[in-house]
């Protein structure tokens, strides 16, 4: 995942103004009488949240109850309804995480953190309106709802109800260790659990519980993934929209034997020695020591194949045709790993040399290295660092994603995306590498969809894609389809005629993903 500096940004005064007053923007009646109340009685109890333009927001709406104390490590809880009108109008906190990332929110977060974050237009509507639930990324260990601002997407044609969840994360949502008596896949829990918040109290905002779009990127649409296979989400959710994720490949889960390896880890990080009894002892910590004890970085947590929660696999269930066969927008970058090609030279202040390629390619690919250095020759790119970047990202994501949207539509409608900016806006304050463009990288193409403070501002025609793509987002949610008026044609991917929609400014249209990504060869590699 690419670095960048995450911040808990104050949502109270939801970022809308200049920059939403675009072509995606419906119109919305100045009679105050036209508008949608603050105030909005929800199956717990009433809410106030804030009306600023174009949308209301709702914040720190809780949906279950606090997951401390006794509640640690237990399925999440129905939460206590309450009379008196909840404020709603700020954030509440993010779960709890490590702080050594630079994705990581500032502060640390709390393990007392089931909220979510509501998001609609401020007018009203003849007719219920699409909800989308937004699942954060953050390798299952970082991040939190509320720093995604859902006005673009809540204020677009369509109009839609955008839910953003905070879910437990790390050793809190997705530790299974030897001894500890918890179930697995907590986080996932937690998201379901959201889910059916979402089935009772959608229609008190205008939304259509009947017509709910999942969505999630990175982390987030690993989880998605998981819910399309996992029965206790069934039912939930009527379409998925899937960003820098395959689902038919190999990071999307962990083996219980996997998991449990991470979990022994975790439990030694803690001082909990052998013989002790190790679920007391886990209990016994702060949260702070437990964060401590973590793993961290982004490969230490993943949903786990428990067999009930997630019974498979889901790359096994979803190649085998066994999910929820709902419609699904499935995409990744152009340059998913163009950060972490970069990060060489923003560490050493030098370009990476064809010399240091070499050396990188060999360490990753061990004895497939020549043949990689002869499909990804340095010479032919812009710089040594491009090469690495092609080959990482093509090993990594894009194979997997072709593989996902082939076996996705063997059974359902698909339609498949590659955000492919030369230059995309970056992480503030992150500086960039000199010696070449990082495109596209991962978790960039959010910037187009989300106010976030995480990312630079749009330049002029990033935000005219970025109203393009919102409003193909809100097409989909609504209808399950993509194009309409004013959109650019957009055909479904099928296994007759692999359509990959390239979203890049004043450049819009079919891109032969296959080829541009070296599909073949990855392929023929895996079955050397």
């Amino acid at each position: 995942m690419s670095p960048l500096k995450s911040r808990v940004t104050a949502l109270a005064a939801t970022v809308v103004g200049a920059a939403l007053a675009t072509a995606a923007l419906a119109p919305v009646a100045d009679a105050s009488e036209r508008r949608l109340p603050s105030r909005v009685v929800t199956a717990e109890g009433p809410v106030q949240g804030t009306v600023t333009g174009t949308v209301r927001t709702f914040q720190g709406i809780p949906y279950a109850a606090p997951p401390t104390g006794e509640l640690r490590w237990k399925k999440p809880q129905p939460v206590r309804p309450w009379s008196a009108t909840l404020d709603a109008r700020a954030p509440r906190s993010a779960c709890a995480q490590p702080t050594d990332q630079p994705i990581s929110i500032a502060g640390g977060g709390s393990e007392d953190c089931l909220y979510l974050n509501v998001t609609t237009p401020a007018g009203r509507s003849a007719r219920p309106r699409p909800v989308i639930v937004w699942i954060h990324g953050g390798s299952f260990a970082y991040g939190d709802g509320a720093s995604y601002g859902a006005a673009k997407l809540a204020a677009a044609r369509q109009g839609a109800v955008v839910v953003s969840v905070n879910y437990r994360l790390g050793a809190f949502g997705f530790l299974s260790a030897p001894g500890l008596r918890a179930p697995a896949n907590l986080g996932l829990l937690d998201q379901q659990a959201a889910l059916r918040w979402v089935a009772r109290n959608a229609g008190a905002f205008g939304g259509d519980a009947d017509n709910v779009t999942l969505m999630g990127q990175s982390g987030g649409a690993y989880s998605v993934c998981a819910h399309m296979v996992s029965p206790g989400a069934r039912g939930l959710f009527h379409k998925a929209i899937l960003q820098s994720a395959g689902c038919v490949g190999p990071d999307g889960s962990f083996t219980r034997a996997r998991a449990e390896e991470q979990g022994e880890a975790v439990v030694a990080a803690a001082g909990c020695k052998d013989g002790e009894e190790v679920d007391s002892c886990l209990r016994g910590l702060s949260t702070a020591d437990l964060v401590k004890a973590s793993a961290s970085g982004h490969d230490g947590f993943r949903p786990v194949v428990d067999g009930e929660v997630v019974p498979e696999a889901p790359s096994r269930a979803i190649a085998a045709g066994r999910f929820a066969r709902v419609p699904v927008l499935h995409g990744s970058t152009r340059d998913e790993m163009s950060g972490l090609a970069g990060m060489e030279e923003l560490s050493t202040g030098r370009p990476m040399t064809a010399e240091r390629y070499a050396e990188k390619v060999a360490e990753r690919f061990k004895a497939d290295a020549p043949a990689v250095l002869a499909e990804y020759p340095a010479e032919r790119y812009p710089a040594p660092a491009v090469a690495l970047s092609a080959a990482l990202t093509d090993s990594e994501w894009s194979t997997a994603a072709l593989d996902t949207q082939r076996a996705l539509a063997r059974h359902t409608s698909v339609y498949a995306y590659e955000f492919a900016e030369e230059s995309a806006p970056y992480f503030r304050g992150v500086p960039r590498p000199a010696s070449f463009s990082l495109g596209t990288s991962h978790m960039t193409d959010l910037a187009y969809l989300f106010e976030n403070e995480l990312f630079e501002p749009l330049d002029a025609a990033q935000a005219e894609l970025s109203d393009t793509v919102v409003g193909y987002w809100s097409r989909f949610a609504s209808t399950g389809r993509m194009g309409g008026p004013g959109l650019p044609a957009w055909q479904r991917f099928t296994n007759g005629g692999e359509y990959v929609q390239r979203l890049a400014s004043g450049n819009i249209g079919r891109t032969d993903f296959a080829a541009g990504h070296h599909y073949v060869f990855w392929k023929g590699l895996a079955s050397s």
